[in-house]
């Protein structure tokens, strides 16, 4: 790679949970936003020279423009960014879920503005609560319009109430408050994107769910308000069809141009592992690539043909490129947490909460709520990047009851989670326990902790999950591996997926450390440092196994 011969771009590019990918080119510069949901800090905003190689340069939400989503559901939050570029700024709109169990999605849309991707980001234009997934489309004429999906809350009407058109003025900074419905169809689609090639404005559109029946099509019109003509084809993507391919779920994409005038899509798709002979989406949906073309009649194909999402994509007029991005190992070494890697649930840690200060070298973190808590959860995590992985810390902490804990944790959301603890009670003393969630709560028996501190080992393996302890003093040198005791027990990391339970769920599997004091007396657990490894493998059979472990 980094040849006068192009690059290959290997699926997926963005690997973890980084779904409904948003992209713009300014110049020589690519710029990709994905969705966080209910993850702080929100809408995490990529870079790339090649589209092959990426790095996080920033986020567009943060305590800097008052973004908090204390009280939002699971899977909630922010949804579906929109990332372009006009009038020398870069715009970022989004829709903030707040409720998603009645008749109608009670949700709020906003826009913000920056001089560059890394900020600083402006505070947020509300732009009505008309619907969700809705982006912005700047035409040719320099007219601004959001494009997006209406919803019908009304008994005995379809609750999708077609993709519409609102002008947008920014002079005035408001939408004008009247729309067009440009399509409409029996099923639900999503993800509307709009493009003025030439003639035609071309509508791309998200189809069947971000479930396994996702896709990509098309429509387009002559005129701007419509009407718009779907593709004859079923779908310009989707892996509907092909239920072994590795990339599954495929959809909800963008277009982008590249300098040589070739085009290439962006969109979601997850890596699903297997238990039982079923498919759970563990890493979420990540972010994948693909070159495409208009054909002689003008329709949008996969340049590959056929349409289904390919695992390599070559660009030949690229030159590689060379990222940093952070290592595998975070040693709390002084400065601020590290967001590129680093996220926390709804809202930021404050300085009582979390420091790297008190402790030089350590990561100290004050107990907080319970995981079922939408309010105050004194954890750090970070997206699980494949499906095998090895995750250790060491915790130093002295929990003086049950109602205190810290530990290492496997999160999906407040109803799944897997938590090695270090806890105590009556009966025990200190000790460590498994606890888990899904529906209900469930606890190993206790096994003897160690004193002083206890170092913790996450083993992931596709579908399962182990954990194993040893103290510090098991090395013979600071630089030897301890002797590890694996604990008794295998833990189901596939209900910690999209695919697990009855309710809607949008995110993917996290790892991280957190520490619970229930009673709030200001007790702390320090955490040395956090080390992260994941290795790609292959559950479904399609890909080849590689010992080559990715950096975060």
């Amino acid at each position: 790679m980094g040849e006068r011969n192009g690059v290959v771009a290997r699926n997926p590019i963005l690997r973890g949970f980084n779904p409904d990918p948003s992209i713009v080119r300014v110049d020589d510069d690519y710029y990709l936003a994905t969705s966080t949901f209910e993850w702080f800090p929100g809408v995490r905003i990529h870079h790339s020279t090649d589209l092959a190689h990426w790095e996080v340069v920033g986020h567009a939400l943060d305590e800097r423009n008052g973004f908090d989503l204390r009280g939002h559901p699971d899977s909630g939050g922010v949804w579906a960014p929109s990332l372009t570029y006009a009038e020398g700024e870069f715009w970022l709109a989004y829709s903030v879920i707040r409720t998603m169990d009645g008749d109608d999605k009670d949700l709020d849309n906003y826009l913000v503005t920056a001089p560059t991707p890394s900020g600083p980001w402006s505070e947020p234009i509300p732009l009505g609560s008309r619907g969700f997934d809705f982006s912005f489309f700047h035409d040719t004429d320099g007219t601004h319009w959001i494009v997006g999906v209406q919803w019908d809350h009304r008994p005995g009407h379809p609750a999708f109430g077609g993709i519409v058109l609102e002008q947008y003025l920014p002079e005035e900074r408001r939408v004008a408050g009247s729309t067009t419905v440009l399509y409409t169809q029996p099923s639900l689609v999503e993800g509307p994107n709009l493009y003025h090639l030439g003639e035609w404005y071309h509508l791309l559109l998200a189809e069947g769910g971000t479930g396994w029946n996702h896709g990509i099509t098309t429509a387009r019109s002559r005129h701007r308000f419509g009407p718009y003509e779907r593709d004859a084809v079923a779908a310009v993507l989707t892996s509907r069809d092909a239920p072994g391919t590795s990339l599954q779920k495929a959809g909800h994409g963008e277009l982008v141009q590249l300098p040589s005038g070739e085009w290439a899509m962006v969109h979601l798709a997850s890596r699903p592992t297997l238990h039982l002979g079923e498919r759970y989406s563990t890493l979420g949906r990540e972010t994948c690539i693909q070159r495409v073309e208009f054909d002689e009649r003008g329709w949008l194909r996969l340049s590959a043909g056929g349409h289904h999402a390919q695992t390599e994509v070559g660009f030949p007029s690229m030159t590689g490129a060379v990222v940093g991005m952070p290592g595998n190992r975070d040693d709390f070494d002084g400065g601020p947490l590290d967001q590129r890697r680093w996220s926390t649930l709804r809202t930021p840690l404050d300085a009582a909460t979390l420091n790297v200060t008190d402790r030089p070298g350590w990561l100290r973190l004050r107990g907080g709520h319970s995981t079922a808590s939408v309010f105050e959860q004194s954890m750090i995590a970070q997206r699980v990047e494949e499906h095998h992985a090895v995750v250790e810390t060491l915790v130093d902490a002295e929990p003086t009851g049950h109602r205190q804990a810290a530990g290492l944790i496997a999160w999906y959301d407040r109803s799944g989670w897997i938590w090695l603890q270090l806890t105590a009670d009556d009966e025990h003393g200190r000790h460590l326990r498994v606890v888990t969630r899904d529906g209900s709560t469930r606890r190993s028996p206790a096994f003897p902790a160690p004193d002083g501190p206890v170092r913790m080992r996450l083993i992931l393996e596709g579908p399962d999950l182990r954990f194993a302890v040893a103290t510090p003093e098991t090395a013979t040198t600071s630089d030897a591996e301890p002797e590890w005791l694996e604990l008794p027990g295998t833990y189901p990391a596939w209900t910690l997926s999209d695919d697990h339970g009855t309710r809607l769920r949008f995110t993917g599997m996290f790892v991280g450390v957190r520490a619970e004091d229930l009673d709030g007396t200001g007790w702390t657990a320090d955490f040395d440092y956090v080390d992260a490894r994941f290795t790609e493998a292959t559950d479904t059979g399609t890909d080849t196994d590689t010992d080559t472990a990715t950096a975060t």
